[in-house]
């Protein structure tokens, strides 16, 4: 099956009154790319993260981003019991010492001063919640391969439609062919018929003239571009993970396409040769986008 490296993924998991949020973003590259957005809750498993993201996505460019929300009335701060009673003990000495009355709502005072609460400390992750969200996760990830799937039968209609193409231009270029060499052979013919004076071996002349006209012929490559396409089909059919191998096959077809423009020597030719190098052009550009 053939697989886009395009896809996205996400996940939520609630857990101990915390909602936990995962999404995954993958883009084409050469080779794997990872790129972590983590709450500083779960920098301890960030390793494991990027080895199940390695192990599942295997290649192309991934975001992840994983946070947490607090859900509901979460305590976050304590009230600082020690700094409140070091400011009432100093603003009774303050208010006897100047005469003054003592606040009837200390409350109002109190809340108004610095320091008097302070953050909870985080409590570490343990095994029993990481589990879940592992899981979460890996949901995260079957939703990215699911996208994957679905961009990847879209490039594969596109593909055959662009075989099938080069195919038919392939069978076009026959018509043209007889005609290109008899073309060839009446042309030296005439050319030769305008010089004077000079007299012609005929049988080294039919020697040459099938040595010329042997370097145009273009069987072999016709053969072989024939072969590339099948086997670029054939390719695309197996597991997955067949890009890069998809790529190398583009490049082997643009080299005997180019072949067949540099031997054709004839407009028609070389413009069902233009209209190949289109749609290998376009096959080329989907490639980089297959896992």
């Amino acid at each position: 099956m053939l697989l886009s490296m395009t896809g996205y993924g996400k996940a939520e998991k609630i857990i101990n009154n915390r909602k936990i949020h995962i999404e995954i973003k993958a883009l084409n590259s050469k080779n794997i790319d990872i790129v972590t957005h983590i709450s500083s809750y779960f920098f301890s498993k960030e390793l494991e993260i990027r080895s199940v993201l390695t192990q599942e996505l295997v290649r192309g460019k991934i975001d992840f981003n994983l946070w947490m929300e607090e859900l509901g009335c979460t305590q976050n701060t304590t009230i600082n019991k020690d700094v409140i009673a070091s400011y009432v003990e100093q603003i009774k000495a303050i208010s006897k010492e100047m005469h003054l009355d003592e606040p009837q709502d200390w409350w109002q005072i109190l809340g108004q001063l610095p320091a008097i609460t302070q953050p909870v400390e985080n409590q570490e992750l343990t095994d029993e919640e990481w589990k879940p969200i592992l899981e979460a996760i890996h949901e995260a990830i079957h939703h990215l391969k699911d996208f994957r799937k679905q961009e990847g039968q879209a490039v594969r209609a596109k593909f055959d439609e662009k075989l099938q193409n080069i195919g038919q231009y392939l069978q076009e270029i026959n018509v043209y062919e007889n005609m290109r060499i008899e073309k060839i052979r009446s042309s030296i013919e005439e050319g030769l018929q305008k010089l004077r004076n000079i007299e012609v071996d005929k049988n080294r002349l039919e020697q040459e003239m099938i040595y010329y006209i042997e370097k145009l012929d273009i069987n072999e490559e016709k053969q072989r571009l024939g072969n590339h396409l099948k086997y670029f089909a054939e390719t695309m059919d197996k597991e997955s993970n067949q890009g890069k191998k998809l790529g190398f096959i583009a490049q082997e077809m643009g080299r005997e396409i180019n072949t067949l423009g540099s031997k054709s020597n004839q407009a028609d030719m070389q413009n069902l040769v233009v209209k190949m190098k289109d749609e290998l052009e376009q096959i080329k550009e989907q490639v980089l986008n297959v896992l």
